[in-house]
């Protein structure tokens, strides 16, 4: 027999609830500063590589160091509330992502125990339904949809011959 329930942990109401108004609160808190970007757009001012943060990191660097070398042109006020914002989103970027990558894999595991039950169940429809029991032709026939034979389905034992 195969594994199941990979992940029997779950969420209760109040956390789902919970988690659901935290996002909605960072949402809030974020909507002053997100932008929608057209594909163009982000084309156009997404250049910014590893190598150029690089190099505005140095720029940053030399003006707090020896402010006398850097431009009087820049607005050196502005540059550096730039540069902490950045600093500031990315770090909150890599903890959401790690929060997504955490959902993603308990999720995983979800849908794993989900589709082992569901074929538990089907491989149960189908003996009952080869028994003649009431309900369980009609159930078995509308499942055996998802299990069209070709060579990239997986087909049940049951199925097979």
């Amino acid at each position: 027999m195969g594994l199941t329930n990979l992940n029997s942990t779950h969420l209760s109401s109040a956390k789902i609830t919970a988690a659901q108004d935290a996002i909605a609160a960072l949402e809030t808190a974020l909507a002053e500063i997100t932008v929608n970007l057209s594909p163009e757009d982000r084309k156009k001012y997404g250049s910014i590589n590893e190598q150029n943060k690089l190099f505005v990191n140095k720029v940053y660097d030399y003006n707090n160091s020896q402010a006398n070398l850097s431009s009087p042109e820049v607005d050196w006020e502005e540059f550096n509330r730039d540069h902490t914002s950045r600093n500031n989103m990315e770090a909150m970027i890599s903890r959401l992502e790690s929060v997504i990558t955490r959902l993603n894999n308990a999720k995983t595991l979800h849908d794993y125990d989900n589709y082992q039950s569901a074929l538990v169940d089907y491989s149960f429809t189908t003996y009952k339904a080869g028994t003649s029991a009431t309900g369980f032709e009609d159930k078995y026939k509308d499942l055996k949809q998802f299990f069209v034979k070709n060579s990239t389905s997986t087909v049940p034992p049951e199925e097979k011959k």
